[in-house]
């Protein structure tokens, strides 16, 4: 699927460019860090972030701010579109699909164009792509999860607890979940997460990472570490810096037969 235009323009953060691609005939935005110095022989690893229903990407951009924790990624927070949820029957508030094949896949498709997208303006890292969200945007990130199982190194859902996939491959997960979430009950994210453990194959005793957080270690090196914080829903401050080290200790390792060749969602 090849976008039919591009636009570029500056966006009101200098080290962000907001950037227009039509998808299916749809205009999808998104805003994107595309860091100097990223080259063949040192490429870029990149990183999706997704806002939760209801949000733009301008306060995605604000609230995660993943360029600023990772100066040296490409950092893409894209711009979802009006969707109905259970909070949002008729559909008046931008947010994301939450398996693969709802609405067309117009979500999974949006991200497969802005990734070809920064793999047309910079080098990156095949071995390093990751993707975030909070909410709704975490159920998307599981999502993606489902529908490109091979092409992440790890992902990191925020207040996520959506009905997972069947194609789901073990893959390094982080979990952000407030004890007090009014919205994604606490018992809700901690059966996502327990079923992704045993996706993983983790071992059932964890150990401490760091602050809230508790490591589940996997024999195939596919941990899940979730962190849980004394909040509601509203996204932990202390997030993306974690999620930022949670990422950097992750490389996805292709298959032997593919090694050395590029994936291609």
């Amino acid at each position: 699927m090849t976008p039919l235009f591009l636009v570029l323009v500056l966006a009101a953060d200098p080290n962000l460019a907001a950037v227009e691609l039509q998808v299916d005939g749809v205009t999808r935005e998104a805003l994107i860090a595309i860091p100097e110095g990223a080259s063949s022989a040192k490429p870029a690893p990149v990183v999706f972030a997704f806002h939760g229903h209801g949000g733009t990407m301008r306060n995605a951009a604000r609230t995660f701010a993943f360029e600023k924790a990772w100066p040296d990624a490409v950092v893409v927070y894209m711009q979802g579109l009006k969707t109905a949820t259970l909070r949002d029957p008729a559909g008046e508030r931008p947010g994301w699909q939450n398996l693969p094949g709802q609405q067309g896949d117009r979500d999974v498709k949006a991200f497969d164009a802005f990734l070809a997208h920064v793999k047309s303006k910079t080098s990156i890292d095949d071995n390093r792509i990751y993707a975030t969200g909070h909410s709704n945007g975490g159920g998307f990130t599981y999502a993606l999860w489902g529908a490109r199982p091979d092409l992440f190194a790890a992902i990191a859902p925020s207040s996520a607890n959506p009905p997972l996939s069947n194609s789901l491959k073990p893959l390094p997960v982080f979990q952000v979940t407030g004890k007090t979430d009014a919205i994604v009950s606490y018992a809700g994210q901690t059966r996502t997460v327990d079923a992704v453990r045993r996706i993983n194959r983790c071992e059932e005793t964890g150990k401490s990472w760091a602050t809230d957080c508790t490591e589940y270690p996997s024999p195939s090196g596919k941990p899940v570490i979730w962190m849980v914080h004394d909040g509601g829903h509203k996204y932990s401050a202390d997030a993306p810096a974690l999620i930022v080290r949670f990422f950097k200790e992750q490389t996805r390792k292709p298959a032997a037969a593919n090694a050395g060749t590029t994936s291609t969602p």
